[in-house]
């Protein structure tokens, strides 16, 4: 092994320790959140921190159909983020 990657695995490895200690931060924030906000803005963190794993996932395999798993994900966390918003604030989501 070669320094290169020595330092890959090494940042691939804090890398994957940050993005789930923040994954379990934003859980604690879901579970105990003051107010209905903060949980939705948990849930929110949640998705990406999620994404972020996928896709650091995608590059320590180097394979492709993880980043396309991430577009979905991403897309319906943005859908579903919006549509609980919108519940909490008016009652319902479709008019």
């Amino acid at each position: 092994m070669n320094a290169a990657t020595d330092f890959m695995d090494i940042a691939f490895k804090l890398a994957f320790i940050g993005i789930v200690m923040a994954q379990i931060m934003s859980m604690i924030r879901l579970v105990i959140g003051p107010s209905v906000g903060d949980r939705i803005l948990a849930l929110d963190t949640m998705v990406v921190n999620a994404i972020g794993l996928v896709v650091l996932l995608g590059i320590a395999q180097g394979t492709q159909i993880y980043f396309e798993a991430t577009l979905i994900v991403a897309m319906l966390g943005f859908v579903s983020t919006v549509a609980y918003a919108r519940f909490v604030l008016r009652g319902d989501i479709i008019e």
